[in-house]
């Protein structure tokens, strides 16, 4: 297996099999067979002289040579005991106080166990309307989505996969004003994404600037009318500021559904491009478009026999974790075999158009995505006919569009475009069908401070074109972009685009290219520059509508930088007391901070101490330990607690003398053994850290932190300096790298987290 080192620390941190301590008990050739291996065993089901060796030895294969990756729950949890194979669910709401906390209890229950969920909150009746049972007032749904939230929060999904949800309010529900603008303040609502489901209807009355109709959801009843054309703009307006609201086109997706007759779709999956009926799940799994190409006589070309191939396998691959899997409710059981959608997608697209020299940005890469796309629909449905004959078609079928063409098929939907997040970094493959983010970006690594990272590509082809430098990969690293440095060759620029070169509207034309041929939809992420402005984002929208999209989500580089308050909500601060004291609620965290990093060996191997600085002063503390283990959950939990006191503005020294003197058996004990080691714990070495950059930090300028200079001992002599520029948004809260807006998740290169929230 041709993995990288970033696939293989990603798959130590979140996929490979640990023990009761934690250590790793499975490499990845194992994984591979263990998820094969259990696969396979369905084909039994179906017939008692299948040969399954065959089929787990070519399930095996295809994952091993990186040409197909199931969705992350599969990888994680086949053969085991938690046996969860779904990445996410979509569960309905009643309009009663039961049926909310039903579907809580459901949505932990599946956070649980590492799925993602999304919700319509459109049968909620508004704010304000009366109760009858009670004879109360409702609240909204606004005030359910926060409970909805809090108990995501509590619930970390088995260890190795954050709670993710999706919120849908229907256009005509009279709370929609304060739908749109719930996400004004980003520090609320953290684990949901949310959009609006827009209806045809509404889409005439914006084109046409007229009003349309508020309905009541508990009496069907109208209660009220707005203007299209300004409601439209305030979905726009928000975007603009948080990159939320999303929207999808509700009448649009129930259209193009093949079991229409079986029930309305309300909602789709957190990340959007899995819209399903209430207790459906989906079953995703991507193909490496990069491992379908082959350089032949006249260079890089598709090789269609092989991605035949590998569509066929993987749709029996997907097809048998609908019967291996262990799902969370007996209702999702239920629903999903009827139904049996798949969803089988791509990663790697961007990398195709590098090997075949195709700019993203042109129509040459659009017609490219069309007739790939097209061929693995059709090849889909094939081996998702040859499955109906040999092992009947899906239990919903007489209800479908299927039965009324006189087609059998094994599986109501076989195409979806997932945003591919840590599956793609396993890959070593570009993410769904996103651009390229980064051609060259810098890693942390633990025990090495800084590794550059260059696409292996754009590499090869500059090292053959003799521009390949160090220091020109570094340049390109910082400055995010190659199209203004002129010692690259215009072709090269031109072909190796990344998304913040590529105009929305390439975006949204390479979407709507895709989702010609897609069941499902699609989930991309339209990028826009900081300086885009809200008609930027409107003609997007607008475009989306007209190309044939599902939906649309944008983000708007920095837009989530500074908290952004709804204007319409603004109350007077009021000072809320704990006893005789004021409760202190810590700043936000700065965009920018400056400080240094030390190493320090302690019992358990080097502690790595970050101490950062902005105008205000000391502001907060990372730590990581190296590879020989230790308890970073503690030094973890105790860099959090620091930098919260710091930024609740506590006095740093208050906290040193705390920290320092504090004694651990471990250090000491290899302390009088060790000269190296000149502390007693981790808290105390990280008093010790805060004391030092107390002590040799001097602000040069009072008002600003750039020119803040540090002087370091002598015994810290390989610290090194770090900046980091970034917001609050967009950094990784696990490892402090940069984040990723693609796909409508957030993703971090660096460790594999990922949060579609």
């Amino acid at each position: 297996m041709n993995l990288s080192d970033n696939a293989l620390k990603v798959l130590e941190r979140r996929y490979l099999t640990k023990d009761e301590s934690g250590k790793i008990i499975e490499t990845p050739k194992e994984m591979f067979e263990r998820v094969a291996k259990f696969l396979a065993k369905a084909d039994s089901i179906y017939d008692d002289n299948a040969d399954i060796n065959d089929t787990e030895k070519s399930f095996f294969d295809m994952m091993a040579n990186l040409e197909f990756i199931p969705n992350s729950p599969t990888l994680m949890n086949a053969g085991k005991e938690l046996g969860q194979l779904s990445a996410c669910f979509v569960l309905p709401i009643e309009d009663s106080m039961e049926g909310i906390f039903d579907a809580i209890k459901n949505a932990a229950l599946i956070h649980k166990s590492g799925g993602g969920t999304g919700f319509s909150f459109s049968r909620l009746r508004q704010n304000g309307s009366t109760v009858k049972s009670t004879g109360g007032v409702a609240s909204g749904p606004i005030s359910f989505m926060k409970v909805f939230n809090a108990a995501t929060e509590a619930v970390k999904q088995g260890g190795t996969r954050r709670g993710a949800n999706m919120g849908i309010l229907r256009i005509d529900h009279p709370d929609i004003m304060d739908f749109i603008e719930c996400k004004s303040d980003t520090a609320e609502i953290t684990n949901f994404n949310i959009s609006v489901g827009i209806t045809e209807k509404f889409m005439e009355a914006v084109n046409n600037d007229e009003d349309y109709e508020l309905i009541d959801p508990h009496t069907k009843q109208v209660v009220g009318k707005l203007n299209a054309r300004k409601v439209f703009k305030h979905i726009v307006e928000m975007a603009w500021n948080t990159g939320e609201p999303g929207i999808v086109f509700l009448d649009r997706i129930n259209e193009a559904s093949p079991i229409e007759k079986l029930g309305e779709i309300e909602s789709t999956n957190p990340c959007g491009e899995q819209p399903l009926l209430p207790y459906e799940s989906c079953n995703l799994g991507s193909i490496n478009l990069a491992k379908m190409v082959v350089e032949g006589p006249n260079g890089y070309e598709i090789d269609y026999n092989k991605l035949d191939k590998t569509v066929r396998t993987s749709v029996h691959f997907l097809d048998n974790v609908i019967d291996m899997n262990k799902y969370p409710l007996p209702e999702i059981d239920e629903m999903t075999k009827k139904t049996r959608k798949i969803g089988l997608g791509v990663m790697g697209f961007a990398d195709v158009l590098f090997y075949l020299g195709i700019p993203y940005n042109s129509q040459q890469a659009v017609d490219l995505a069309d007739e790939l796309m097209s061929f693995i629909d059709k090849v889909s449905k094939e081996k998702s006919m040859e499955l109906a004959e040999k092992r009947g078609v899906f239990p919903a079928y007489e209800l479908s569009t299927y039965y009324e063409k006189g087609t059998p098929m094994r599986n109501a939907t076989t195409t979806t475009i997932a945003p591919t997040g840590t599956i793609s970094i396993i890959a070593g493959a570009s993410s769904g069908v996103e651009p390229l983010f980064a051609i060259s970006f810098i890693r942390n690594v633990m025990d090495n401070d800084k590794l550059l990272e260059v696409h292996p590509y754009f590499e090869k082809v500059a090292k053959e074109r003799g521009f390949y430098t160090q220091e020109l990969m570094e340049r390109i690293a910082r400055e995010g972009s190659i199209q203004h440095i002129e010692e690259i060759p215009e072709d090269i620029r031109s072909v190796f685009v990344t998304a913040h070169d590529i105009s929305p509207f390439w975006h949204v034309k390479m979407q709507a290219a895709f989702q010609k041929h897609v069941d499902n939809a699609v989930s991309k992420t339209v990028n826009f520059k900081n300086d885009a402005t809200k008609e930027n984002v409107e003609e997007v929208y607008m475009l989306a509508y007209k190309l044939g999209c599902k939906g649309v989500t944008i983000y708007r580089d920095g837009s989530r930088e500074n908290q952004v308050l709804s204007t319409a909500k603004k109350e007077e601060k009021r000072e809320v007391m704990v006893g005789s004291l004021p409760l202190v609620k810590p700043r936000m965290r700065p965009a920018i901070t400056r400080g240094i990093t030390e190493k320090v060996k302690i019992g358990c191997g080097n502690l790595y101490i970050t101490v950062n600085s902005d105008e205000n002063g000391v502001c907060e503390v990372f730590t990581n330990l190296g590879r020989a283990g230790g308890c970073p959950s503690q030094s973890e939990a105790t860099s959090r607690l620091i930098s919260i006191a710091l930024r609740s503005g506590m006095d740093v020294k208050e906290i040193i003398e705390q920290l320092k003197g504090i004694r651990c058996h471990s250090t000491l004990r290899q302390k009088a053994t060790n000269k190296e080691i000149k502390v007693l714990s981790c808290p105390d070495a990280i008093g010790k850290a805060l004391e030092r950059a107390m002590n040799t930090c001097v602000e040069v300028d009072n008002s600003t932190v750039d020119d803040l200079t540090c002087t370091l001992d002598e015994e810290l002599e390989s610290s090194k300096i770090e900046n980091i520029s970034m917001n609050n948004e967009s950094i990784c809260p696990e490892c402090g790298s940069i984040l990723e807006h693609e796909g409508g998740c957030n993703i971090c290169r660096n460790c594999g987290f990922s949060k579609c929230g």
